[in-house]
């Protein structure tokens, strides 16, 4: 299990609305017997709602990393990525972009908001589990992360 600053647990919050990719992460983690809590959200509204501890999501942790894909319903990617870096307790929260998207404005849309990476989501199954365990294994093995908020 991976650990950040002080020894505490990393959480990883997926910000993803395809059940497909969720499962696919899911199933990655598992292959890669990679221990560390995988949250979901769905869409950016209870992406923020988790973030901002509000309701249902009160007593969670902040996570350590949150992987956000761009094409959510509600309210966008890009939406979340602005909130998630004007806001001071979550601003430190590193913020991978994981999307199918290859457009040009994008990927220097989310930058210029302080995106830490962006990553095009491969197609093929096998090339979806390297991404993804390469992403948890540089963010939550490799790179040492600010510690949790609470």
């Amino acid at each position: 299990m991976t650990t950040g600053i002080g020894g505490e647990i990393v959480e990883i919050l997926l910000v993803e609305d395809s059940p497909t990719d969720v499962m696919m992460t899911r199933e990655a983690f598992a292959y890669h017997k990679v221990l560390n809590p995988l949250r979901v959200a769905e869409d950016g509204v209870e992406a923020l709602a988790y973030l901002h501890r509000e309701g249902a999501y009160a007593d969670c942790r902040l996570p350590g990393l949150i992987i956000l894909d761009l094409n959510l319903p509600r309210k966008n990617g890009r939406e979340v990525l602005t909130e998630i870096k004007r806001d001071p307790v979550l601003q430190c929260i590193p913020v991978v972009i994981l999307t199918t998207s290859t457009a040009e404005e994008d990927v220097l849309g989310t930058y210029a908001h302080y995106a830490n990476c962006y990553v095009t989501k491969p197609v093929d199954f096998e090339k979806f589990v390297q991404v993804v365990c390469s992403i948890r294994e540089f963010w939550c093995g490799v790179v040492t992360l600010p510690p949790s908020a609470g």
